[in-house]
């Protein structure tokens, strides 16, 4: 199993849940966190003042599956996130050793 984590922006959330739905993908965890990498925040201004916004709003998509879906899943993010511009985010991807279902006590896939 391997544990899928994805950065995105906050406006392309909508889709990249579809598409995951769609896709057969039913469970996941959203976060709403905030960042910056080669982005570096950005300048707004508010009654006339000029500030510094270090830490852009991103969305945090949890996603466990099994090792035979990690492509399907990692593609239709990057197809469903990406704009094409700084700031679209990253996936990561980690080795989950168990997984259990605590209403059941199933474990492996099938807690899935």
């Amino acid at each position: 199993m391997k544990k899928i984590e994805a950065i995105i922006r906050p406006f392309r959330l909508e889709e990249v849940k579809e598409a995951l739905l769609e896709e057969g993908i039913k469970g996941m965890t959203i976060t709403e966190v905030r960042g910056y990498g080669r982005q570096k925040g950005h300048t707004e201004t508010y009654r006339g003042s000029e500030y510094q916004i270090e830490f852009v709003p991103k969305m945090k998509i949890e996603i466990v599956v099994d090792d035979s879906k990690v492509e399907k899943v990692v593609d239709l993010i990057i197809n469903n996130a990406k704009t094409g511009q700084i700031g679209d985010g990253k996936i990561f991807i980690y080795n989950v050793e168990e997984a259990i279902r605590i209403r059941t006590e199933e474990s492996g896939i099938s807690a899935l």
